[in-house]
């Protein structure tokens, strides 16, 4: 049974809500951020990415920084940029990518779904990441990101969606990367109960992509609760902003990888080794994606090859039977001495929408090697979670990414 619930929402006004709308604060380096920001200065990357307010050499965690995104925070309401709702409504939010739609619901979720394990992990989150979007919370008074959630869907919640996806939109624009954006309020009493019912009818929810974002939330609101000892568990802190898709509507891309040396390897003995263990058959230049589960495709030296798991090694185990883990624990590790992704500065990572011909062009400047993936399934995120397990590093690449600066969560 989850809790998932309205909120009083702070957003864009609409003939703005292109404009504000960003993409997540962690698809951006520095730089990247600035320039965004200049091209737009609505933007709610200045919020998000405060540190683009000041110079290079002013560290993006200095607490003047975060001091800086309340300030902008709050001067776009006071400019009108941003509107406070006077009444908590869920929304409706649709999402196009080359035709093909996802809608999710936009609610709060409870802390307590979260420490409970309602809401289920995948992930294991690093500390320094959560410190920075804690202080950044906290300094707002307000979660400014959502945490992108899955369930199984319910034919309950899918009803109220379509009849509210008939009203008029509040925003429906396309961004500049040509994703269409639509959103929708859902403010009157039996759509706010249908789509409460319907959630507290659902089992579980899955954490699909925001695992930092969610994990610091839980953390303010945990904070707040020492703070408050007298809290009810009704506070605006006892929850996070969430959007919340069914599962049969999630794409879920590749995510690669590329490695910068052969461990000391020439490539006859490295290939010898890989064949331990894989099935290799060299397709030449034509770059090779694979189709199914255990195949993996290698591009080195120009060629192509695609690599399919001996049957020994395929596992039911739902972290040991992933492809990323058959390529870390058959290949990565022994072969090419790569024993913690997550620090090994000589493995990168490629996210699917970038295609095959950016792991050519890494593989052919930086690096030397590039791993093409098949895609993780949701029913495999599913399976991961619901063993209590945690998956490998970067093994699932949602597309399309919400966008944030649409919908504002306010703590108190």
């Amino acid at each position: 049974m989850a809790t998932i619930r309205p909120f009083k929402a702070i957003r864009p006004r609409e003939d703005l809500a292109a404009n504000v709308a960003a993409l997540p604060y962690d698809v951006y380096n520095r730089e990247e951020a600035l320039a965004e920001v200049q091209k737009e200065p609505l933007s709610f990357l200045k919020i998000d990415r405060a540190e683009t307010q000041f110079s290079s050499d002013v560290s993006p965690y200095e607490t003047q920084v975060y001091a800086k995104a309340r300030d902008c925070l709050q001067d776009m309401v006071l400019q009108g940029v941003l509107l406070k709702d006077d009444s908590p409504a869920f929304f409706v939010y649709e999402l196009v990518m080359d035709g093909r739609s996802q809608t999710g619901v936009v609610g709060c979720a409870a802390i307590d779904d979260y420490l409970n394990n309602v809401i289920k992990k995948h992930e294991k989150t690093r500390e320094e990441k959560e410190i920075d979007r804690i202080n950044h919370v906290d300094m707002c008074n307000a979660q400014t990101g959502p945490i992108f959630l899955a369930y199984r869907s319910h034919h309950a919640i899918n009803m109220a969606v379509a009849k509210i996806k008939k009203d008029s939109p509040l925003y429906d624009f396309t961004a500049p990367d040509g994703i269409r954006h639509t959103v929708w309020k859902a403010g009157s009493p039996a759509d706010i109960n249908t789509i409460y019912q319907g959630f507290q009818d659902t089992q579980d929810i899955y954490i699909a992509d925001g695992h930092h974002r969610a994990a610091s939330a839980v953390k303010v609101g945990l904070k707040r609760r020492e703070a408050n000892p007298g809290f009810t568990g009704e506070e605006e802190f006892n929850f996070f902003l969430s959007v919340l898709f069914p599962h049969d509507q999630l794409l879920i891309m590749d995510y690669n990888r590329v490695v910068q040396d052969l461990n000391g390897l020439d490539t006859e003995r490295f290939l010898q080794k890989v064949a331990a263990s894989f099935h290799i058959d060299k397709k030449g230049e034509e770059p090779y994606k694979p189709l199914k589960k255990a195949e993996i495709g290698m591009y080195l030296h120009g060629d192509w090859y695609r690599l399919k798991a001996h049957d020994e090694i395929v596992s039911e185990d739902p972290v040991e039977g992933l492809d990323v883990s058959l390529l870390q624990n058959y290949l990565l590790t022994p072969i090419l001495g790569i024993t913690d992704p997550r620090t090994d500065k000589r493995i990168d990572f490629v996210g699917g929408i970038r295609g095959l011909k950016e792991l050519e062009k890494r593989a052919n400047s930086d690096m030397v090697l590039a791993f093409a993936m098949y895609p993780t399934s949701i029913e495999e995120l599913f399976a991961v979670s619901d063993a209590g397990q945690l998956m490998p590093p970067k093994s699932t690449w949602f597309e399309p990414k919400l966008r944030s600066g649409l919908l504002i969560h306010e703590l108190s």
